[in-house]
């Protein structure tokens, strides 16, 4: 049998990871400023975070939902706490795709509707829902097309209040992300969100936040979507919850009433998923991540801002979009090649950076004097 050929693979072979950087086969070390695609929170083979696991793991595995597992009521409690989230309630599953579907799937059960709004340059996942709201024709079948979907302009507040005044009353939820990740690094607006807040409050529809890749600490506010000051009905979370244990999440506010079988998975909330992602939240408050996002991330964005043929940088904190001119797109592959720098890209002209959250000062330099070497010989 052969692996199914659909990744677009680096000719790189990873064989250890500590902190911000990772060997290759032949013992070449590389900065990683990537994380394999915002997963890597912590660092890599963070101390405590392997403590966790093994200990977890020398005692048990895994068992379903159908006993009683305390961690899961203590890792919601903390979470509540760091996010500012204290009144919602927490469900865990897989994946950031399955998050999304469920928080779809409970906006309908909530108000008994059909019709979702989503916007150009969103993405929000691969499977049945998520795939069906993802700005991305290549990668929908057609058994994903849905007369229930309906995507508008992203920041557009104008087309979202038109929509709203036209058939608020039939409208289930709106699924945005703060910041768009595999859409260019393109930040929504405080306008923008706040406009969605209340035409959900005014029409009865819930407003799902996508904090997949903008969340979880990484642009130096717990959620990216906090920077319009109003809150989501829904969070969806995955990514650098449990840095690369796969874990997906919501927090789901508290009007939204739960029922036996109403959401269900096997594998989510499992002991090891709970052990991962506890130790990510304990990383998190003791070494201070998400402050040290912030201002690492308004360092760099700074630094960036300063050079010479660089067209734009966006983003806030640790997720960062260096666009750069066509003729200079095969900048990130020598920084890899040849600098040993690895990093992400929406598109050819847009290097992505989402690194771990405790990226320590002097890679951050590095990483700044060796793009700009690069640009300058460029």
């Amino acid at each position: 049998m052969n692996t199914f050929d659909v990744f677009n693979k680096l000719p790189l072979q990873i064989v250890k990871g500590k902190g911000s950087h990772v060997w290759d086969l032949h013992n070449h070390k590389y900065l990683d400023l990537y994380g394999g695609h915002a997963v890597i929170s912590v660092g890599h083979s963070h101390p405590h975070y392997i403590a966790t696991i093994k200990k977890q793991l020398e005692q048990v595995a895994f068992y379903s939902n159908s006993i009683e597992m305390p961690l899961q009521d203590t890792i919601a409690q903390k979470l509540g706490i760091l996010s500012g989230l204290e009144n919602y309630q927490f469900f865990l599953c897989n994946s950031g795709a399955e998050a999304n579907e469920n928080a779809l799937k409970l906006a309908s059960f909530h108000n008994g509707r059909k019709k979702t709004i989503c916007f150009t340059g969103g993405f929000h996942g691969r499977t049945s829902l998520s795939v069906a709201t993802t700005d991305n024709a290549y990668i929908k079948a057609p058994i994903n097309e849905t007369a229930n979907v309906i995507q508008l302009p992203f920041n557009d507040c104008v087309a979202l209040q038109n929509l709203f005044s036209e058939m608020g009353e039939q409208i289930s939820s709106v699924i945005v992300e703060g910041i768009q990740g595999v859409g260019g690094i393109i930040p929504a607006t405080p306008e923008f969100l706040s406009t969605i807040r209340n035409c959900c409050t005014q029409y009865g529809a819930i407003y799902i936040a996508d904090a997949i890749q903008c969340g979880y600490g990484r642009t130096g506010q717990f959620f990216s979507h906090d920077i319009a000051g109003v809150k989501a009905d829904i969070y969806t979370m995955a990514k650098g919850i449990a840095n690369g244990f796969p874990v997906g999440a919501l927090a789901i506010t508290d009007f939204i009433k739960p029922s036996k079988g109403l959401l269900g998975t096997t594998f989510g909330g499992s002991y090891l998923a709970c052990a991962a992602t506890f130790a990510v939240l304990q990383i998190f408050e003791q070494e201070s991540l998400v402050f040290r996002a912030k201002q690492t991330g308004e360092y760099l964005i700074g630094e960036l801002s300063k050079m010479d043929k660089v067209v734009a940088v966006r983003g806030r904190g640790l997720m960062i979009g260096i666009e750069l001119p066509k003729e200079l797109s095969y900048i990130r592959t020598q920084l890899m090649e040849i600098d040993r720098i690895l990093t992400g890209e929406a598109g050819p002209q847009i290097i992505r950076v989402l690194p771990a959250l405790n990226l320590s000062f002097n890679d951050a330099t590095f990483f700044l004097e060796t793009l700009h070497t690069r640009l300058s010989q460029a």
